[in-house]
């Protein structure tokens, strides 16, 4: 009977073995790369570098905004002789009198009651129409539902300019034009499509099986929707919104056409304050910030919505 033989001894790694493991960057123990010097230097010069363009970008895209609000507070003369960083450096120069006159110009007040009652309701309506029509795109079988759906999708490439004729006529016909529900109901028929297509496409994300157990457990179609898919759909329904009012808010094509000209939304209003030999800047420029400051703070009352229902889909 033959022996057998036995193995042969693996050497224990020397020196130099270790040296070409720790040259290669392949650590002799656990097998994961080591960061060397320079790539942690690398890595920590180009994470400061994003952070300081970021810095930079965000200040000069901010700088109009800075610029407008520090000429809201300056009077004419002072606007018409320097520019409006001046105001670090004399601080003196800065003044209410503008919001003052701001809010006792009827007209600038008149028509930011009208924008707010044209931008409500024209949300308001998407939202609940578009939820409706999205529900049932996503989760209900009726005949031809992928052929209206995508009729629903061909209407987002249809632009505003193309119906503004057809539509002037239509409502001069029936009495709604330069009408307040004249402006809601275009703002509501152009916004609608790209509401259902969002919460369509939102809604259809829901987890199947969380719908069967609330319809076992007895709820129908409508309670359904209002106690499972509403609070589900909150980021995209917030994402929505925060889209369609600044979308109306800072309308200006429709309203020139549709709404009233005895009593326009802000932005005809502040056009209207044009001067005919130059810019009545010392209206302009706080009507301005103000009407951008209402639309700023829904988006800031909405941002962790926003940002859920942006980023909603793209992690599993």
């Amino acid at each position: 009977m033959s022996t057998p033989t036995p193995a042969p001894a693996v050497p224990a790694p020397g020196k130099e073995q270790a040296a070409a493991a720790a040259g290669s960057g392949t650590g002799p123990a656990d097998g994961k790369p080591r960061r060397t010097v320079a790539s942690r230097l690398t890595s920590l010069t180009g994470g400061t570098f994003v952070r300081f363009a970021l810095v930079v970008i965000a200040l000069i895209w901010l700088m109009p905004t800075a610029g407008l609000l520090s000429s809201s507070f300056r009077d004419s003369a002072d606007i018409a002789d320097s520019g409006w960083w001046t105001v670090f450096t004399d601080p003196g120069q800065l003044t209410s009198a503008n919001y003052e006159a701001l809010f006792a110009n009827d007209a600038i007040t008149g028509s930011l009651g009208v924008t707010i009652a044209i931008t409500i309701p024209s949300t308001v309506l998407v939202i609940v129409i578009g939820s409706l029509a999205g529900y049932a795109f996503a989760w209900m079988d009726f005949p031809g539902r992928d052929w209206w759906f995508l009729v629903v999708v061909g209407l987002l490439v249809v632009p505003i300019q193309v119906a503004l004729i057809p539509v002037a006529k239509l409502f001069n016909a029936v009495g709604l034009f330069e009408t307040i529900p004249g402006v809601v109901l275009f703002h509501t028929a152009f916004g609608l499509p790209f509401a259902v297509f969002l919460l369509r496409n939102f809604f259809a994300e829901i987890p199947k099986e969380l719908l069967e157990a609330a319809r076992l457990d007895g709820a129908g179609e409508i309670r359904l929707f209002t106690r499972v898919i509403m609070p589900l759909g909150g980021p995209a329904i917030a994402s929505l919104g925060i889209f369609q009012f600044l979308w109306v808010w800072n309308d200006m094509l429709v309203a020139l056409i549709f709404a009233d000209s005895g009593s326009p939304p802000i932005t005809i209003a502040l056009q209207q304050q044009v001067r005919q030999f130059g810019n009545n800047i010392d209206v302009l420029a706080p009507g301005a910030f103000m009407s951008m400051v209402i639309p700023l703070a829904v988006f800031f009352a909405f941002q962790r919505q926003f940002v859920s229902g942006v980023m909603a889909g793209s992690v599993k």
